[in-house]
């Protein structure tokens, strides 16, 4: 099932506001990924899905490698990739996806703590930004005994459909049956690319 949504951005405060103001809803601090050099704001997309605002963070030191999401080398916001929460744990399914050709990489752990303070913990593999994938293939997530981000922020957003275009979309389409499959995902043949549809109050966005 989809978690998340990542929207990278150069700035993030800029890209918020615009959503906020473009989309009409609430977006929220989500915190700092120490170490990394980014943060993000986020806000709802219904059904236990949001959005992630990520970028630099100018509280933080410049990391002596790229930040993630290749936020280094944007320069407007774009819909990079986007994040499954499989119901099995991520060991079987990284298992069941490199069984079918594609290697989503090694687990490795993270935390942030909230504006609130609440710390939290994850596991999460990294998302496949090359060019064979460019962010349509899933990355994983398991948020262990951690709240789910969607629980704490505003909910006036809905995902509509997420279209991944992607040279094997037969391949893809067996990915997400090991991930979870999503009924708001729809797959077409062509080079890889991300398009998502939300409904906001005020009205239809593409990302």
């Amino acid at each position: 099932m989809i978690d998340h949504l990542v929207l990278a951005t150069p700035d993030v405060a800029t890209t918020a506001r615009r959503v906020r103001e473009e989309w009409g809803v609430g977006v929220v601090a989500g915190g700092a990924h120490v170490g990394r050099g980014t943060r993000n704001e986020l806000t709802g997309l219904g059904s236990a899905r949001y959005l992630e605002i990520v970028g630099p963070d100018a509280d933080q030191p410049a990391p002596a490698f790229s930040r993630p999401f290749g936020v280094d080398d944007l320069a407007a916001a774009s819909l990079v990739a986007w994040c499954a929460r499989p119901l099995r744990p991520l060991p079987d399914v990284v298992g069941s996806v490199a069984a079918l050709g594609i290697d989503l990489g090694e687990i490795i752990d993270m935390t942030r703590a909230r504006p609130d303070g609440v710390v939290l913990q994850w596991q999460l593999t990294l998302p496949l930004l090359d060019a064979a994938h460019r962010g349509t293939t899933p990355f994983l997530i398991d948020w262990l005994a951690s709240a789910h981000p969607s629980d704490t922020v505003p909910q006036e957003a809905v995902l509509e459909e997420l279209h991944i275009t992607h040279p094997s979309p037969d391949l893809l389409r067996a990915v997400l049956h090991e991930v979870g499959a999503s009924d708001v995902i729809e797959l077409s043949a062509g080079a890889p690319r991300l398009q998502a549809t939300v409904r906001t109050p005020r009205g239809r966005f593409s990302l």
